[in-house]
């Protein structure tokens, strides 16, 4: 049986058999081998399987909880950002791009964490955040949500995302609004030429 530690676009923790191309975390969020909380700080990263060799027990109790993520597309809709550590260059590329994007400084780790926080959930709940933004310009690698299913937007289609991974694909709308799952501040880097990595069965 699988074990509940893979995410869906839109945050969930589910347990399918779904594998990973990414791994990462948001706290300790487990006891023994069940998740107990929904995350356990505003630090939500998306990490590389492999770094310098490292090895790493899952459910280590008093350690953050492995959690993976079918693409970087997913990942980035459930509120992840990419690790500095790991990830370096592609921490590096994201924050140039939601600079670039947002016309702001570049932001600190820990001024990221705190504004894609407010951007995934309610404040004062754990009750999933949704943006109504227009269809036109959304930036390749974006999550809707249409009819209560995740959607990943690629060129003139959108693709919908299920438990066993892409399915159905659908023209894009090109007028009117959409409920978007990727956090604004996101969507601002995929503007911004930040490249996200989308799993090629989207094709």
């Amino acid at each position: 049986m699988p074990a509940r530690n893979r995410v869906t676009p839109t945050g969930e923790i589910v347990a399918i058999p779904l594998r990973g191309a990414w791994t990462g975390n948001r706290g300790i969020l487990h006891r023994g081998r069940d998740i107990v909380r929904f995350h356990g700080s505003d630090l939500w990263i998306t990490c590389a399987l492999e770094f310098k060799g490292r090895h790493h027990e899952q459910w280590r109790p008093g350690h953050y909880t492995f959690l993976f993520f079918h693409d970087e597309a997913v990942a980035l809709a459930a509120g992840h950002r990419p690790c500095a550590e790991c990830r370096r260059s592609s921490y590096n590329a994201y924050r140039t791009a939601w600079a670039r994007s947002l016309g702001v400084d570049l932001p600190s780790a820990r001024d990221m964490n705190r504004q894609l926080h407010g951007e995934r959930i309610v404040a004062g709940t754990h009750r999933r955040r949704v943006h109504e933004l227009p269809w036109a310009g959304l930036p390749d690698g974006s999550f809707v949500i249409i009819d209560e299913v995740p959607a990943v937007v690629i060129g003139d289609r959108i693709t919908d995302w299920t438990h066993e991974g892409y399915g159905r694909a659908r023209a894009r709308p090109r007028t009117g609004l959409v409920s978007v799952l990727t956090p604004p501040s996101t969507v601002a880097a995929l503007h911004g030429g930040y490249e996200a990595q989308i799993d090629p069965s989207v094709a």
